[in-house]
């Protein structure tokens, strides 16, 4: 337990550069003496970390110290490799040279565990370029504009400081602060068209309270309950991981969020005759409303 908080220490002032006793006891949940004492430790393996009293004084290490490679335990080198074997995955032309100068320093063998592939099953066209220029442009900090076609029916143009791509649920998002709706909003980068990198730079940061997953789950979400033919339990079971029930027909039934938006529509639609909304009474209706309408296309 101690030598785990110990390194965690080393860790954390790498990160922050510098802290306090304090600070490092409320941290690591120990005592201001417990802390010091870690120090001391520290200190006596050769890692250059200093103690300082007074007005700007604190606990910090030496700068430009890095951490030797003999440090990490082999699982550590093992995560350290396949977490940068699944960054590399989504390049277009990756190179196994950086795993290969890794897994040599760390005495490791590298495990070829994962692969991305942009494309959908249908149409092979990968979205991989616009995936590319859209990090590019998240690391060079800057502002981009595109084309976007929203779940509304809308068409419009938008400039961008792009913060972060986003994988939920099969599809990429890109969380950005739209300067035309002066707000943070998600866009999918299937529906980004002509974008392009503009040469404005922008400083905007992440807000440190913001839970980006939370906002993908409640934004602009209904909650339906919704009844399943037992043909269409191989999906079922696919999308809705918990919280599937059965009754004695062999129905199944969930209660799920869904995006309060056309999505939910041509979700629904995609299974065709085999599901039923039990509930709301209006998403009812207005599916009630869409078929009518489909309908009167075919009838002659």
């Amino acid at each position: 337990m101690q030598e785990s908080r110990l390194f965690r220490i080393i860790y954390y002032l790498l990160d922050k550069g510098k802290s306090t006793a304090p600070e490092l006891a409320e941290k690591f949940e120990v005592s201001v003496r417990t802390i010091y004492r870690d120090i001391d430790i520290i200190s006596s393996m050769g890692i250059p970390v200093y103690a300082m009293q007074g007005k700007g004084g604190g606990i910090t290490l030496l700068d430009n110290f890095v951490l030797d490679k003999s440090l990490l335990s082999t699982r550590e080198k093992e995560q350290i490799l396949m977490a940068l074997q699944g960054i590399i995955a989504t390049e277009p032309n990756n190179s196994d040279e950086l795993l290969t100068k890794l897994g040599s320093l760390f005495q490791t063998k590298n495990t070829n565990w994962i692969e991305v592939d942009f494309s959908n099953w249908v149409k092979r066209n990968p979205s991989q370029d616009i995936f590319q220029l859209m990090k590019s442009a998240i690391f060079s900090r800057n502002v981009i504009s595109f084309q976007y076609f929203s779940s509304n029916r809308e068409s419009t143009k938008r400039r961008v400081e792009p913060l972060k791509l986003v994988f939920k649920s099969k599809d990429w998002y890109l969380y950005g602060f739209c300067l035309i709706r002066n707000d943070y909003r998600f866009f999918k980068l299937t529906r980004i068209k002509e974008m392009e990198i503009q040469a404005e730079v922008y400083s905007r940061e992440i807000p440190s309270t913001c839970s980006i997953g939370k906002q993908m789950d409640i934004q602009n979400a209904i909650a339906v309950t919704l009844k399943f033919d037992q043909d269409m339990a191989f999906r079922v079971y696919d999308e809705f991981a918990e919280g599937v029930t059965e009754d004695k027909q062999g129905n199944l039934y969930v209660r799920t969020n869904l995006p309060d938006s056309d999505t939910l529509y041509s979700y629904l639609f995609s299974f065709a005759d085999s599901v039923e909304i039990v509930e709301p009474e209006n998403i009812r209706e207005q599916v009630k409303n869409k078929l009518a309408a489909m309908q009167k296309k075919y009838v002659t």
